[in-house]
Formats: structure tokens, C-alpha cells, sequence
């Protein structure tokens, strides 16, 4: 690969980026507009169709992020054969962009549920109605948790990303690098 990797490292930071913004204004503003709804039943309608409309856009972002990703991983394949504090950073975040992507496809799934059972309606965009079905309340639940969990971990993977852009400033690998060798 070329010493310049804009289009990659493009992709994978604008995946995160959308990933994160648009988790984060769905949780804060599409599930807080649409709880102001006076009809519980319209709560959760508003709240599923908004969801609905973004998953196609946070597929996209996902996508861009992984394959960005794998093509910083590839270009930098020699930088983390060498470098232990890149190769752990890399690992670590490995593991995080899954989780995030775990509870992406965890919150689809129980949003599809919501989706199905808005007619119930609900105390709130993800709070249950004593009178919700057992399937409905369980939807909410996980919503609960993974309408933060979501940009809570994808603000990790972009902190990540920074600090893996500090570690490849010239000096910091020049150091390395010079001592590695005289270790030897």
C-alpha cells in the first residue's frame, strides 16, 4: 500500500464518526422527541420509524469502519509487527468495534420487536407499561441499555483511533524504533 492512506483512514474515521453521531442523536434526540408524545402507542411508532430509517445509514457507517479499518491494519501491518503499544491498541479496539457492533444488530433486532408491538404502546420510548406483553417489555429493556451503550462504545473506538494517530508520529516511532535496536 501507498505511505499515504487518506482513503482508508477516510472511511474508517468517517464510519466512526456517523456510527457515533447518529447513535447518540438517537438516543438523546429521536427517543427524546418522541417521548413527548402524549400517545403511547405513537411513542413508540415515532421512535421505531425514526430507528428504522437510520440502520441503513449505520449499516453504511459500519461498513466504511470496517473497511477502513482493515486496510489501516493492512497498511500498517509492519508498524504493528513492531510496535507493542500499537498492536494492543489495535487488539483492544478490535474487540470494542465488535461489542459496538454486537450491540448494534441487539438494538435492530429488539427495535424490529418494538416495531411489532408499538400498537401496545409504553410508559415511555423504552420504558414498559405494566399491560406490555412479556416480548415488548423485553424490546424496551435492551433498548434501555443499548440506545447508550452504542455511542458510549464507539466514542472508545474513535479515542482509540487518536491515540493510534499519536502513535504514529514520526518522532514516537523514530524512538522506539532506535531503542529496540540497541536492546538487541
Amino acid at each position: 500500500m501507498p505511505s499515504r492512506n487518506t482513503l482508508v483512514r477516510s472511511l474508517h474515521d468517517l464510519g466512526a464518526a456517523a456510527w457515533f453521531g447518529g447513535s447518540l442523536m438517537g438516543a438523546v434526540g429521536l427517543n427524546g422527541a418522541a417521548s413527548t408524545s402524549s400517545d403511547p402507542a405513537e411513542r413508540l411508532r415515532l421512535a421505531s420509524n425514526g430507528w428504522a430509517r437510520w440502520t441503513p445509514v449505520q449499516l453504511a457507517a459500519i461498513a466504511a469502519h470496517g473497511v477502513g479499518g482493515i486496510g489501516l491494519i493492512l497498511a500498517n501491518k509492519t508498524r504493528l509487527a513492531n510496535q507493542q503499544e500499537s498492536r494492543t491498541n489495535t487488539i483492544i479496539k478490535t474487540i470494542v468495534t465488535g461489542l459496538a457492533g454486537a450491540a448494534s444488530v441487539t438494538a435492530a433486532i429488539a427495535g424490529a420487536t418494538q416495531a411489532k408491538h408499538a400498537d401496545e404502546g409504553a410508559e415511555g420510548v423504552t420504558e414498559a407499561s405494566p399491560h406490555n406483553s412479556a416480548e415488548l417489555t423485553t424490546a424496551l429493556r435492551v433498548q434501555k441499555v443499548t440506545q447508550w451503550a452504542i455511542p458510549v462504545l464507539t466514542s472508545v473506538i474513535i479515542i482509540l483511533g487518536a491515540q493510534q494517530g499519536e502513535q504514529q508520529r514520526p518522532i514516537k516511532g523514530l524512538f522506539e524504533t532506535t531503542a529496540r535496536m540497541f536492546r538487541k
